[in-house]
């Protein structure tokens, strides 16, 4: 059980930083039934919230 908990919470963390899917949308592709599943989870294996995980958007003046 724990390495399939490790393997969605790595998918997930994967997801947060290539992707602008909604927390709940990932929580769901990655096999939790909500996205506060899947948070409590994330904090408690990365030590921060799925949210603050997402990579952060780069601006480019043009």
């Amino acid at each position: 059980m724990t390495y399939l908990t490790g393997w969605r919470l790595a998918l997930a963390a994967d997801l947060l930083a290539r992707t602008d899917a909604t927390v709940e949308s990932i929580a769901r592709q990655v096999g939790y039934q909500t996205a506060f599943g899947l948070s409590v989870a994330f904090k408690r294996v990365y030590g921060t919230r799925p949210s603050e995980h997402r990579a952060p958007t780069v601006s480019r003046a043009g």
